[in-house]
């Protein structure tokens, strides 16, 4: 182990973070006072990393945990290709664990994604329905504007947090062309403003809005800057490329299929020792079929599930049931 790391793979909590070097001055920022983060337990960490009290399933290689802590030493995303179930999204959710840095904000991309939706969503119909209501008129300088603005996850990761938040941005490469240099600006300055609060900012210059994570902030004359620049991590299957700009401002990790003994310890993490021991024969199974086409990692624990509950018998029908869960990603049509 790198006396260097801060993130070290390990299942345990700790308080590493605090021994994170000041920045690179060209990665400094100091986005205003400091805001206390929402933490509460994080929903998705148990599907992601299974129980706590046994292990966490991502054990990262040796070159993979230089790369997570670079990236945490130079305040820069980490863009994260490999096969589907290789661990990309769990990476987010087994450094935020370990280093306590509550729970990750999570951005799902899909084609019709932008920018503005990563940053804040602002309900103007909502606004003037309620004011419709009331019997009033929804003014440019009314200050419940706040009710009906919610910041998104990168929006939210943005705040000026001491200890920076862990930011999720899956599968990048489904977004439309002009998503990743849209964020170019952000991942360079770590701050944006928000239009419709720098226009009451004379008459009100702080602001509080909804978080994406169920808390609440103050926005400062619409205005939000990061203090802690947030760990980052976009994953991409590798189905497209990005413009050079893009990957200039990211650390890029490849990850490899886990092997069967990695295979093993997420089993375990994910069904209970009891599973793993009785299902070594379909984990060896499920790394024999990954030689000739894809396999998720995912389909190995339905399967071993599935074998378990249905309590089937023989080897051979219970060979035959996973099977039929562990289907090559390719196609449709698969061997018997």
């Amino acid at each position: 182990m790198e006396n260097w790391w801060i993130y070290r793979g390990a299942a345990d909590p700790h308080a590493g973070v605090l021994r994170l070097p000041d920045p690179p001055p060209w990665r400094a920022f100091n986005g205003g006072p400091p805001v206390v983060p929402h933490h509460d337990q994080d929903p998705g960490a148990p599907r992601r990393l299974g129980d706590h009290r046994r292990a966490v399933t991502y054990r990262p290689r040796e070159h993979e945990l230089e790369l997570i802590n670079a990236a945490l030493y130079l305040r820069r995303p980490l863009l994260v290709t490999g096969k589907p179930g290789t661990g990309k999204t769990t990476l987010a959710y087994a450094v935020a664990h370990e280093l306590a840095l509550g729970p990750v904000l999570r951005w799902p991309i899909t084609s019709r994604s932008t920018i503005q939706q990563g940053l804040y969503d602002y309900d103007a119909i909502g606004r003037l329905r309620e004011a419709g209501l009331k019997g009033r008129e929804a003014g440019a300088d009314d200050p419940d504007i706040g009710r009906y603005l919610t910041l998104g996850p990168l929006g939210t990761a943005l705040l000026p947090y001491e200890r920076p938040r862990v930011l999720l941005i899956d599968e990048i490469d489904k977004s439309d062309i002009d998503l990743p240099n849209d964020l170019l600006d952000i991942f360079e300055e770590g701050e944006y403003r928000i239009p419709e609060l720098r226009r009451i900012s004379s008459e009100h210059p702080d602001v509080a809005v909804q978080t994406a994570d169920g808390g609440e902030a103050t926005v400062h004359r619409g205005h939000v800057g990061c203090r802690a620049f947030p760990f980052i991590v976009l994953t991409s299957n590798g189905e497209r490329e990005f413009p050079p700009a893009f990957l200039r401002r990211c650390l890029r990790l490849e990850l490899r299929e886990p092997d069967s003994e990695q295979l093993g310890r997420i089993v375990e993490a994910h069904l209970g020792t009891a599973a793993q021991a009785a299902g070594e024969d379909l984990i060896d199974r499920f790394a024999e079929r990954r030689n000739s086409g894809s396999l998720a990692t995912d389909q190995l624990l339905n399967a071993l599930y599935l074998t378990s509950a249905a309590a089937v018998d023989g080897n051979s029908s219970r060979e035959q049931l996973a099977d039929l869960i562990m289907r090559h990603l390719e196609s449709d049509a698969d061997e018997t």
